[in-house]
């Protein structure tokens, strides 16, 4: 147990150390809008279909991957003190395949084939891959011959587990074994909540381009996310009986780790995160340079000005040095990461575990804020910005839940 544990928060911590001190200043002196240039610069290699694969997407999807792993890791340790008890669930197997289900599969599949085979069989459609996927352009031969494909396999795959009749069988179902639907249903929401903020807090840009700005890969609050996941979340553990204060205190190391691998996509693609115009000198002679300022050169979103010789997409950059605030967040919040993760199974009380995570992201973003680039209200006083308010608002109930969590969330502990 003790060595699985070890084994456990070793590879994390590599990982973190991976990308915050080996990964990220490699790749400090220019953005990847998409794994194409990324592959290209690592290892000299082009492949076209990578331009179809947005880095900010790709490190986001490992994000939600890895933090998927770190909360199954919490559910099944905190499953083993009884806080949390399983549920039994009918299922039936043995079931041909539905309509429904082979219908699902060919749109599905024919999304697949008429857009991503698409991209390799229409000229030019890899020049500008997410104006090529957002419009109504595809190969509707190569959707069918996908789509058809997805129905065989769907068919064949019931048709093996198929019984004379189809039998209802009982299965014993824990938290750790819903990790996937959690994520799932934190992805979705998140990305929902994340979008409708970043629009609610450039409502300019919304007016000016509402559909645009709608549908475009970028523009995301994270606190949006939070909120919206969260609510979303809530449901769906409510709905399956599962305790929402020590699911909370599971997911207090997840959402740390989350927001700093998250926080990598970001970095890499260049999305627009950035800090304020930082021409000071560096304050000390150890420190590299693009740890103290960055252009964002290729950055994803086009901003700036154009860079010498470079021709295609993708060839802007700031016109002045700003903080790289992505890559400080990364540190910071994989550091604040491993010292929860230290320490999390020293704290038996409910809701305090809930209460340090408010507190660390709070107190992180709040002074984060002060050297990035962001809309201000001005009509409020101190002219906060949107996430000011709201980190605020997380470090107080933060606060309240480390003084109240005794009264609030008695121990209740069910023998497994």
């Amino acid at each position: 147990m003790f060595l699985d544990g070890l084994v456990n928060t070793a590879a994390l911590s590599s990982v973190a150390f991976f990308f915050s001190y080996i990964a990220l200043p490699y790749l400090y002196h220019s953005m990847y809008p998409n794994l194409y240039y990324l592959v290209d610069d690592l290892f000299g290699v082009k492949l076209n279909g990578l331009k179809l694969i947005n880095s900010f997407g790709f490190f986001v999807a490992i994000a939600f991957g890895a933090s998927g792993y770190v909360l199954y890791l919490e559910l099944k340790r905190k499953e083993a003190l009884g806080e949390f008890t399983s549920k039994e669930e009918k299922i039936i197997v043995g079931a041909p395949a539905s309509t429904a289900d082979l219908i699902t599969n060919f749109i599905f599949g024919y999304l697949f084939g008429y857009k991503i085979v698409g991209a390799f069989t229409i000229e030019n459609a890899l020049n500008n891959t997410q104006a090529f996927i957002l419009s109504l352009e595809g190969n509707m031969l190569a959707g069918i011959v996908v789509g058809g494909l997805m129905v065989y396999v769907k068919w064949r795959e019931k048709n093996k587990e198929k019984l004379a009749k189809p039998e209802t069988r009982t299965f014993t179902v824990w938290p750790h074994d819903r990790v996937g639907e959690v994520v799932l249903q934190a992805a979705l929401w998140g990305f929902l909540g994340a979008k409708i903020f970043h629009n609610l807090e450039n409502i300019d840009e919304l007016v000016k381009d509402p559909i645009g700005s709608l549908i475009s890969f970028s523009g995301l609050t994270f606190y949006g996310g939070l909120i919206l996941a969260t609510i979303g979340v809530i449901v769906y553990i409510r709905k399956h009986n599962i305790r929402v204060i020590h699911f909370a205190d599971a997911m207090a190391p997840t959402m740390i780790f989350a927001y700093a691998a998250g926080r990598i996509g970001c970095h890499i693609s260049g999305d627009g995160d950035w800090g304020i115009v930082n021409l000071a000198p560096k304050p000390f002679e150890w420190l590299p340079d693009w740890a103290w300022s960055s252009t964002y050169a290729h950055n994803v979103l086009n901003e700036g000005v154009p860079i010498n010789g470079c021709v295609g997409n993708y060839c802007n950059e700031l016109p002045a040095a700003v903080f790289p605030t992505t890559l400080y967040e990364i540190i910071i919040m994989f550091a604040l990461f491993a010292i929860m993760w230290s320490f999390r199974k020293k704290i038996t009380q409910p809701g305090i575990l809930t209460g340090i995570y408010l507190i660390f992201a709070g107190g992180e973003r709040y002074f984060i804020e002060k050297i990035r680039v962001n809309n201000k209200y001005m009509s409020l006083p101190f002219q906060p910005t949107q996430a000011e308010l709201i980190s605020t608002f997380l470090i107080i109930i933060g606060i309240v839940f480390l003084i109240q969590s005794k009264r609030w969330f008695p121990k209740t502990i069910v023998k497994p």
